[in-house]
């Protein structure tokens, strides 16, 4: 899957038309993550900046799925990535009257990226239950 740099979508005014997240400075010393430039990344160093971390995301959801449940590493995998995406949008807002003007166009821009990288890995991993190597990770329940 191509990252696409389409972060700018859901954001109204002119800042609209660039890459919103080319604010290095804004939230730096705030205890939060640092914003860290990627408009001078060609289109395959996004790319592998994206799945170096998607990759260490899901390497941690594997160690957390060796002591609890993997429902319940999904579902906190979900809400710590609703946080950390409200906590996006809310850095890129200057004041409660952006914030506000942004957070249903952030919703649906968030909600259609996860739809769609849901969809793309639920039809890769249909095509496990027929490759053997991959037998392991199904269910043994009867149909």
């Amino acid at each position: 899957m191509r990252l696409r740099r389409r972060w700018a979508q859901w954001r109204p005014g002119s800042a609209a038309r660039k890459m919103v997240s080319s604010d290095c400075t804004k939230h730096r010393g705030k205890g939060m993550a640092d914003d860290v430039s990627t408009e001078e990344l060609s289109d395959e160093e996004l790319d592998a900046q994206f799945r170096e971390v998607a990759d260490k995301f899901i390497d941690l959801a594997n160690q957390q799925a060796q002591r609890f449940h993997k429902e319940n590493v999904s579902q906190g995998m979900m809400y710590g990535t609703a946080r950390f995406n409200a906590f996006v949008v809310a850095s890129h807002a200057d004041d409660v009257a952006a914030y506000d003007e942004d957070r249903d166009r952030a919703i649906e821009y968030f909600v259609g990226q996860y739809r769609e990288m849901l969809i793309s890995n639920l039809d890769d991993y249909r095509g496990s239950f027929e490759d053997l190597k991959y037998a392991h990770l199904m269910s043994r329940r009867p149909n």
